[in-house]
C-alpha cells in the first residue's frame, strides 16, 4: 500500500461506488445474456435456465463475499495478483498475475470478434459489405478482422486518456445496453404464452459420454456424463452459464482508483452482482415464455424471439444494443489486464519501465498501449473461439487462490482493518474452493492441458527475470516515512 503513494506509480483516484457497480454490469452484461440463454434453455435446462442463473448467482457470491474482503483491506491494484502477494506470497502471486494476463487479453480479443460479428450483421442489413479478406479467418480462410483491431486501438486510446473518461464512456454504453435488456423483459412479457413453460423442469436425458481430450475433463476421471434436462440438469447448466457472471473481478483491479476503496469496492463488486443476476433471471423467463425452449435459436435468442412473434423493430433494436453492449466488456477487461501488469511492473515482476503513470492523465500508459496493440493483433487475426475456455479455467483459478487467501490472511494478520469482512469464515472460502474447482473439473481436458502449457512458461519467465528483479528478490528495506 507504501508503494501506491509513490508520485510517479501512483494511478488518480477518481471513481466512485456507483463508477464501480457502472464496471461491473458492463462487464458482466455481454454475450451470456444476449446469447447463452437461448443455447442452454434448447440443450440443458429448458424454462429452469432460470434457476441455473440462480445457482450461478450465487456461487459468484460466494467469490464475490472474499473479492471485497481483500479488496477493502488491500486496495491497491492487481485485483487476485495483489491479494495473492499479500497472502501468500511473490511466487503464487506472479502465477495468479501471468493467468489474470492470459485470461483478460484473451476475453477482450474473442469479445471483439464478437463484437465485430454484430457490427457486420447489422451493415449487412444496411447494405453495407465488407471485403472477405477483412473480416477475420473463417473457416481456414486467411483474413484480418479489420473491425475487432480497430475497436481495440479506439478503447486503448479512451483508457489511456483517464479512467474518469472511461467510466463516463462505460455509463453511457451500459445504460444503452440495459435499456435494451429492459426493453427485452417489459415488451416480452406482453407476448408470453403459458403453454411454453410447460414443462418446467423437462425430463432427464442423458448426456453423452466421451473419451478424448475434447471431453471435460471429469468425465475422462470418473467416467461421468453430465445430465441435461432435469434437476440435475439444471446444475450442469450452471456450470455453463457461470461463465456469464465473469467480470465481477475486474471492479477489485480499480481499487487504488477509487477515492473510498473500503467501502464503495465491496458496494460495486456485489451491486453489479445482484443487478446483474436479477436481470438474467428475468430475460431467461421471459424468452422461454415467448417461445417454446425447444425451438429457440442459439446464435441470437432475444432478436429471434421477437421475430418469431412477429416484432422484427424489437429483433433489431436487441443486436444493435448486444452490439454496443460488447463494446463495454472489451473496455474493462483491457482496463483490468493493464492493471494487473502495471502492479506486477510495480513489485519489480515485470520491466520498470511499464509502471510508470502519464504525468497528465495519471494512467499506466505504457502497459496499456503494450498491452492494447497486442491484443489488437490478436484480435485481427485469430478466431479464437476454442481458446475462450481459457478464460474461464483462469478466472475459476483466481476464484480459487483468492478464496484460500482470505482464509491465510485472517490466520496471518488477524490485527489488519477490515471494513468488509466474508461472513462464515472459513466455511464461504471453502464452499467457494469447492464450487470454483467442480466447474473447472466440467471444462475440457484440452484446456486444461493449455492452461498448464501456460503457466510452466510463467514459471520458467518468473526464474529467468522475475524473481532477480522484483523488490523481494533485491531485498529492498523497507523506506522510511517521510518526515517534512
Amino acid at each position: 500500500m507504501r508503494d501506491t503513494e509513490e508520485p510517479e506509480h501512483a494511478l488518480k483516484k477518481s471513481l466512485s461506488a456507483l463508477d464501480l457497480t457502472v464496471f461491473g454490469v458492463g462487464v458482466i452484461i455481454g454475450t451470456g445474456i444476449f446469447v447463452l440463454t437461448g443455447k442452454i434453455a434448447k440443450e440443458t435446462a429448458g424454462p429452469a435456465v432460470a434457476l441455473a442463473f440462480v445457482v450461478a448467482g450465487l456461487v459468484c457470491a460466494l467469490a464475490a463475499l472474499c473479492y471485497a474482503e481483500f479488496a477493502s483491506t488491500v486496495p491497491v491494484a492487481g485485483s487476485a495478483y495483489t491479494f495473492a502477494y499479500a497472502s501468500l506470497g511473490e511466487l503464487p502471486a506472479w502465477i495468479i498475475g501471468w493467468d489474470l494476463i492470459l485470461e483478460m487479453a484473451l476475453g477482450c480479443a474473442v469479445v471483439a470478434v464478437g463484437w465485430s460479428g454484430y457490427v457486420r450483421s447489422l451493415m449487412d442489413t444496411a447494405g453495407l459489405h465488407l471485403p472477405d479478406a477483412l473480416t477475420g479467418t473463417r473457416d481456414g480462410d486467411f483474413g484480418f478482422d479489420i473491425l475487432a483491431c480497430l475497436l481495440v486501438l479506439l478503447l486503448t486510446g479512451i483508457l489511456i486518456a483517464g479512467m474518469k473518461l472511461s467510466s463516463r464512456v462505460s455509463a453511457v454504453v451500459v445504460a444503452l445496453k440495459v435499456s435494451v435488456v429492459l426493453v427485452v423483459i417489459l415488451v416480452g412479457a406482453f407476448f408470453i404464452t403459458g403453454s411454453n413453460y410447460n414443462p418446467f423442469i423437462p425430463p432427464s436425458q442423458p448426456g453423452e459420454a466421451g473419451s478424448d481430450i475434447t471431453s471435460p475433463l471429469i468425465q475422462l476421471m470418473f467416467g461421468w456424463a453430465p445430465t441435461n434436462f432435469g434437476v440435475m440438469g439444471i446444475f450442469t447448466a450452471a456450470a455453463v452459464v457461470f461463465f456469464a457472471f465473469i467480470g465481477f473481478d475486474i471492479v477489485a483491479t480499480a481499487a487504488e482508483e477509487t477515492k473510498n476503496p473500503q467501502r464503495d469496492v465491496p458496494r460495486g463488486i456485489l451491486g453489479s452482482l445482484l443487478i446483474c443476476t436479477l436481470l438474467y433471471v428475468l430475460v431467461s423467463i421471459v424468452v422461454t415464455g415467448m417461445q417454446k425452449y425447444t425451438e429457440l435459436s442459439t446464435d441470437a435468442p432475444l432478436a429471434d424471439a421477437f421475430k418469431s412473434v412477429g416484432h422484427p423493430f424489437w429483433a433489431g433494436l436487441i443486436s444493435f444494443g448486444a452490439a454496443v453492449g460488447l463494446t463495454t466488456v472489451c473496455l474493462i477487461l483491457l482496463m483490468g489486464q493493464t492493471r494487473v501488469f502495471f502492479a506486477m511492473s510495480r513489485d519489480g515482476l515485470l520491466p520498470k519501465p511499464f509502471s510508470v503513470v502519464h504525468p497528465r492523465f495519471g494512467t499506466p500508459y505504457r502497459s496499456t498501449i503494450l498491452l492494447g496493440v497486442i491484443v489488437a493483433i490478436v484480435a485481427g487475426f485469430t478466431s479464437i473461439d476454442e481458446l475462450a475456455e481459457l478464460v474461464n479455467i483462469g478466472t475459476l483459478f483466481a476464484f480459487v487462490v483468492v478464496a484460500i487467501g482470505v482464509v491465510i490472511l485472517r490466520k496471518k494478520r488477524p490485527d489488519l482493518p477490515r471494513s468488509f469482512r466474508t461472513p462464515l469464515v472459513p466455511f464461504v472460502p471453502i464452499l467457494s474452493v469447492a464450487a470454483s474447482l467442480w466447474l473447472m473439473l466440467n471444462l475440457p481436458a484440452e484446456t486444461w492441458l493449455r492452461f498448464g502449457i501456460w503457466m510452466v512458461l510463467g514459471v520458467i519467465i518468473y526464474f529467468l527475470y522475475g524473481r532477480k528483479h522484483s523488490r523481494l528478490g533485491k531485498h529492498l528495506p523497507p523506506r522510511e516515512p517521510v518526515v517534512d
